[in-house]
């Protein structure tokens, strides 16, 4: 794991990708767990994550062996957030499965605990996810976002995504309705 020397500062997340997530026996067998705690916990609070109401941890295990089979295949990339050996974030992208869009790939989810919020994590987690991407030869890295998560938009627009789209109150959560943000990062005419 990679820590830097902080001058007596809290040290920051130490970013893992799958293969190095997977070799730390300790770390991967808590993974699952650890990352249904952080899900389940976001949705019981409002956020954005595709959940009205919490994950099961069953659900979640079968959402994050789908993304390690896919990892395993070359059509995805996860990373994962730690901060004293303890999970507080997690995020991945996955290939089109599509043959015509199979050369692009969509950031599913981006997820950062409550208690890790504004230390730059959701922006570590997300940069490794793009770097993963353009060293995977994707050439569209695409995203949506709930319109009101105003946080999260701010953060892909300053990362170098733009908005190509919006579905007027699209997203349902009960009686209330939000727009849903097409967002894209397009590799193609990088220098």
């Amino acid at each position: 794991m990679n820590t830097a020397s902080t001058g007596g500062r809290t040290p920051g997340p130490v970013i893992l990708d799958a293969m190095e997530l997977t070799s730390d026996r300790g770390l991967g067998a808590r993974f699952a767990a650890s990352a249904h705690r952080i899900l389940a916990d976001l949705v019981r609070e409002g956020a954005a994550l595709g959940w009205v109401d919490p994950p099961s941890p069953d659900e979640v295990a079968e959402l994050l062996d789908h993304v390690f089979s896919a990892v395993h295949a070359g059509d995805a990339a996860l990373r994962a957030a730690y901060l004293d050996r303890q999970l507080v974030g997690l995020g991945y992208w996955l290939r089109h499965t599509r043959p015509t869009h199979r050369p692009h790939a969509d950031l599913e989810k981006i997820a950062v605990a409550a208690t890790a919020h504004g230390r730059g994590i959701g922006r570590a987690l997300t940069a490794a996810l793009i770097a993963d991407a353009g060293r995977a030869g994707i050439e569209v890295l695409t995203l949506d976002a709930r319109g009101d998560n105003s946080a999260a938009l701010h953060l892909y627009r300053s990362l170098g995504f733009t908005e190509y789209g919006r579905l007027p109150g699209f997203v349902a959560v009960g009686e209330l309705r939000y727009d849903k943000v097409f967002c894209m990062m397009d590799f193609r005419h990088e220098g």
